[in-house]
């Protein structure tokens, strides 16, 4: 079972995360973005562990819906809104329970991607974060390592895709060839997820 210390670490482990590739993700957002991706969501998980640092969420819920909350006050473009809903509504879906089982958390993540699907308007093939959370929110069922996987799997297979919607849409075929950045950074979220859990033995 995975309490708030669980979490905690998850976000933390995907800080650490963000700050060893923040170069990477920007070097991904100059070909097809802003060329901010990378910083902004270096700006956005530093507050989430300052958060986190500062206040002890008691239950897994709370934990999630700190740190979306904190994305969405500090990253600047679609990325906060975006990822604020994913772990603000995964946080929702837990409730108040002190301790979720793998298959409940499964489920929330999922309804956290719908919630980014709907605020995005992105479907599965667009080329967006959706394309790493989808396959992993499913595959999550089956185990930690099966989920980073399929979110690795999902962004690679960004490259060769056009881009329908965000920003790298307005270049139109000359988004293809260019993995997406988004994608690339909720792969980054989902691996920190399992390395969470296999240090705990999960």
């Amino acid at each position: 079972m995975l309490d708030a210390d669980f979490f905690r670490r998850w976000m933390t482990t995907a800080a650490a995360s963000v700050e060893r590739e923040a170069e990477r993700l920007t070097a991904l957002d100059s070909a097809i973005g802003d060329a901010d991706h990378g910083s902004n969501l270096q700006r956005g998980f530093r507050a989430v562990t300052a958060a986190l640092e500062k206040e002890a969420p008691g239950t897994p819920g709370a934990v999630l819906t700190l740190a979306g909350r904190q994305l969405i006050s500090t990253v600047g473009g679609a990325s906060g809104p975006l990822y604020g809903t994913l772990l603000r509504r995964t946080g929702k879906a837990l409730g108040d329970t002190a301790e979720v089982g793998a298959e409940q958390l499964a489920a929330a993540l999922r309804e956290g991607v719908d919630g980014v699907m709907k605020l995005g308007g992105a479907a599965p093939g667009d080329k967006t974060m959706i394309d790493a959370l989808l396959p992993a929110a499913d595959a999550l069922a089956s185990g930690f390592a099966a989920a980073r996987a399929a979110a690795e799997e999902g962004a690679e297979a960004t490259t060769p895709l056009q881009a329908r919607k965000g920003r790298a849409s307005y270049l139109g075929e000359r988004s293809i060839g260019h993995q997406d950045p988004g994608a690339t950074s909720s792969a980054l979220l989902i691996a920190a997820l399992a390395d969470t859990a296999e240090a705990d033995g999960e």
